[in-house]
């Protein structure tokens, strides 16, 4: 199946540790050779990438591993085609406006059963069950709140019962982010790591990089990293359970999670 990568902090940061170790999935350490892609989130704004070739030998995540895009938060992709062939307008994540806002999803999993629909404001452009669960959960979301995006005390329990009902289908382990919030939701398998203050090194699994992060960083600093797997081998990683949807803002999980 795919591989999911995730990164909330609390201020912007770049991600080109993690994602060195990521990309080597996509075709070198693994399999997952049809087709990566990353969103990263600055302000209101949202650069996103995507490429139908290996991530491994991609040369646009050559570019990415090198450009210390700092954000807030990242939601990136590596894809092991199931349904809809390899292309471009399938790779993730998927982007969409809601409530005046960039909303970029990805999912790991497979969800044969669920029906495609052309109803709502959102459609799908490609041919993936993940890019038709991610129009249906905003679809859904636009309908219960039509006009603004809604504290997060009412967003939350709204997106759990969609994803709830979704997650019935089939395997639906997912990232969601608007920028303010990066939203995990776990299927089968996903964790996640927080590193704050003391920082330590961490040594990657897929290469043989080290960093010490008491170098690059300042104490306030707070990074939540979530991942299908880990992507460390001297970190302690949380497991999250099957069924729990997390909340993630400034590189903590919120209380809301469940």
């Amino acid at each position: 199946m795919c591989q999911l990568l995730g990164m909330n902090c609390n201020g912007p940061t770049d991600i080109c540790f993690s994602f060195e170790g990521f990309c080597a999935r996509g075709g070198k350490t693994d399999d997952h050779e049809d087709g990566w892609g990353i969103a990263f989130f600055e302000g209101l704004g949202c650069r996103v990438f995507l490429d139908d070739k290996p991530s491994a030998t991609s040369a646009i995540a050559g570019l990415i591993r090198k450009y210390p895009i700092k954000s807030t938060n990242v939601v990136a992709h590596i894809r092991k085609a199931t349904i809809g062939p390899v292309g471009l307008e399938n790779c993730h994540p998927f982007s969409r406006e809601l409530w005046g806002r960039h909303w970029v999803f990805a999912h790991n999993g497979d969800l044969p059963k669920l029906q495609a629909t052309d109803t709502g404001t959102y459609r799908s452009v490609g041919q993936t069950d993940s890019e038709r669960a991610f129009c249906m959960i905003l679809n859904q979301l636009r309908q219960v709140f039509p006009l603004e995006q809604p504290p997060l005390e009412q967003l939350y329990p709204v997106l759990r019962q969609i994803t709830q009902a979704i997650a019935g289908h089939g395997i639906f382990n997912y990232l969601l982010s608007n920028g303010e919030y990066l939203f995990a939701y776990c299927s089968t398998k996903l964790c996640f790591i927080v590193r704050q203050s003391p920082f330590a090194a961490a040594h990657l699994i897929d290469e043989d990089i080290s960093v010490n992060f008491q170098e690059l960083t300042t104490p306030s600093d707070r990074v939540a990293i979530i991942a299908t797997t880990c992507l460390t081998d001297n970190e302690t990683w949380t497991t999250i359970q099957p069924g729990e949807l997390f909340v993630f803002q400034d590189g903590l999980p919120l209380a809301l999670a469940s």
